[in-house]
Order: structure tokens, then C-alpha cells, then sequence
């Protein structure tokens, strides 16, 4: 996601990897469960802020298998580090991303956010790009991986082009692998920058897993939080369609919603457990590519006295409310 404002860390000191893991669906007696896609239903964590809880207590309080473990940046040129200045593997990250695996999960790492160097514009070419992607994708033997642009990144026409060609590639040397695209949106859809991504990926040939929007941090809107994200979806599914020829009903499993819980960094924004179970309840019905949010960090109630933050929602809620219902997400 983005961490842009107070409650989103503006420095990334251990971001982890965007983890989809295998979360099974039921299947009849004798029959194997299906997991899902790596990817579908993976909460963001971010290991370096907010008090992170150790990922394996929270899949076994939730049932959640996946995550998508946060930031992947720059370290100042085109080589990958966590948060920019982690090492890739050896550390508290890799080790977090062995327990998780070794309880049954998967990860996924995203690549970006709103802060800090990012790779999509200290690598001044699209195989170079390809090639920072790739070293990780070898590092953990990643089934997918999230690319959050947002920012100088998505602002640029030059970068937008060269992150849509730095997947095509990783897409083409990497059979198999889920790739999803997150970034902000208005509350009717895409903004131009957020278009025009999309229509360079369907231009490119580029076969996308997941658009993925952010529907919050809107600076005004009407209705409530879970409405104004339907909408918001509603709008990227229009966008996708036209771009790449879709029918409805194809556009929708190649979109995604990547939520905020509780209290956003808009003063006049707050995503009840409510609003959630709205969201979910769509993503179901037009069985979306990707369900999601930010963050698990923030998935419990603030001490008495103490404002929305990096470790708590700001609002009332049982523990793990919202990555319980993404947990109950199967496409």
C-alpha cells in the first residue's frame, strides 16, 4: 500500500513480502481442496512499523494463509532491498517468511508504496527493472508479487510504460506467477494516471492477474465507505473492460480492492467492519482477482486514549475483525 500519511510509515525498515500463501477452499470427501491464488486473499503486513504481529499467530487466530508482506525499494540504484536498506535474504524478513511457509502460508512481496526510492525509477530500463523484480522472485521462489505504484512512480508517463514492460517480461520468463498492479483511485474510478496504466498493460499485450485500486484517502467523498468503494471498483472494471476488450464479467476477475481498516488518513474517512463485509460481499458476487487491505498491523482497537495509528484502527472492534474477513474470501 502507501504509506503516505502519519499512520503510513514514511521510511520502510523492514518491509515484507507481499505474501499470498495457500488457502484452502472446501472440496468434496475424496477430493483434494483447491488452494487459492497466490495472492487473492493476502492482508498487507508491514514487519518494520506498527507493532507487527508474528504472522503465524495471526494465521492461526484467523485461518488467513497468505500475506502480502511490505516494501520492496530501491537501495538507492537498481538493486532490491527491504525498505531499501535491508538485505535482501539472511534477516528477520527471510526468517518470517520461512515461518510462514512453514505453516502452511505463501507470501508475496510488494514492490513500492508511497515513500522512499523505488524501483520503477532508479532502474532506467525495462529489462533492468525486470531483472530487480526477478532477483527476488529467485530469492524466495515467489508464486506472485504485487507492484504498489503510486507517487513520482505513477505519475511519470516514462515509468508507467517501463513498469508495464518490466512485467511483460517477468510474466513471460516466469510461467505461472500471479502479477497485480495496486494503485490509488478516485471514488468513480481511476484517475488518469491510474487509466492510462492500464490501458499501456492492454496496449503491451501485458495479461495482467489483478488491477487493484486503493478506495480510500479520497479528500472528500459522499455515502459511506463501503458504498464509495463499490463505485470506485465499479469504475476500474470499466476501465479494464475498454481497455482490453473484456466483457463485465471477465473485467471483474481481473480487478481488486486493496482497503484501509478502521480510520484512514483522511480525518472524515472510516472503514467499519460494516463497510468491509459490504466490500467483501462484492468482491464475492463478481468474484474479484484480488481481495485485500492495510493492514494487519492496524486489524485491532486502539487503547483508550490513543488516536488511529500504525498499530490500531481507531475505531471498535474485536481483534483481527478484518483479516478474519478476507480469510472467508475464495474468489
Amino acid at each position: 500500500m502507501n504509506p503516505r500519511t502519519p499512520l503510513r510509515p514514511l521510511l520502510a525498515l523492514a518491509a515484507a513480502v507481499s505474501l499470498t500463501a495457500t488457502a484452502f477452499a472446501l472440496a468434496p470427501a475424496g477430493q483434494a481442496a483447491t488452494p487459492d491464488p497466490v495472492g487473492l486473499n493476502a492482508p498487507y503486513e508491514y514487519l518494520g512499523w506498527g507493532s507487527p504481529q508474528s504472522p503465524t499467530a495471526v494465521m492461526a487466530a484467523t485461518g488467513v494463509k497468505q500475506f502480502t508482506l511490505a516494501f520492496m525499494l530501491s537501495d538507492g540504484g537498481c538493486n532490491p532491498k527491504w525498505d531499501g536498506s535491508r538485505a535482501l535474504t539472511g534477516g528477520s524478513d527471510q526468517s518470517a517468511i520461512n515461518s510462514i511457509r512453514a505453516a502452511g502460508g505463501d507470501v508475496v512481496i510488494s514492490f513500492g508504496g508511497w515513500s522512499g526510492a523505488k524501483l520503477g525509477e532508479k532502474c532506467t530500463s525495462a529489462s533492468a527493472l525486470a531483472g530487480a523484480y526477478q532477483k527476488v522472485i529467485n530469492a524466495y521462489r515467489l508464486k506472485a508479487i504485487d507492484i504498489d505504484i503510486e507517487d513520482t512512480e505513477v505519475a511519470s508517463a516514462t515509468v508507467r510504460q517501463r513498469v508495464i514492460d518490466a512485467l511483460k517480461i517477468v510474466k513471460n520468463n516466469n510461467p505461472g506467477i500471479k502479477e497485480y498492479v495496486t494503485f490509488g483511485t478516485t471514488p468513480t474510478g481511476p484517475d488518469a494516471s491510474g487509466a492510462d496504466l492500464v490501458r499501456k498493460g492492454a496496449k503491451a499485450g501485458l495479461a495482467l492477474d489483478g488491477w487493484t485500486v486503493m478506495p480510500f484517502d479520497f479528500g472528500g467523498h459522499s455515502g459511506s465507505m463501503g458504498s464509495v468503494t463499490v463505485t470506485a471498483a465499479d469504475g476500474l472494471k470499466n476501465v479494464v473492460a475498454s481497455a482490453y476488450g473484456y466483457d463485465s464479467a471477465t473485467a471483474y476477475r481481473h480487478i481488486g480492492i486493496s482497503s484501509m481498516n478502521g480510520k484512514t488518513d483522511e480525518s472524515d474517512e472510516t472503514v467499519s467492519v460494516a463497510d468491509f463485509t459490504t466490500i467483501a460481499d462484492y468482491a464475492k458476487a463478481h468474484h474479484l482477482a484480488r481481495f485485500t487491505f492495510w493492514a494487519v498491523n492496524r486489524d485491532r482497537q486502539c487503547p483508550s486514549g490513543t488516536p488511529a495509528g500504525d498499530a490500531c484502527s481507531g475505531i471498535g472492534q474485536a481483534p483481527y475483525a478484518f483479516t478474519k474477513i478476507v480469510a472467508g474470501y475464495h474468489g
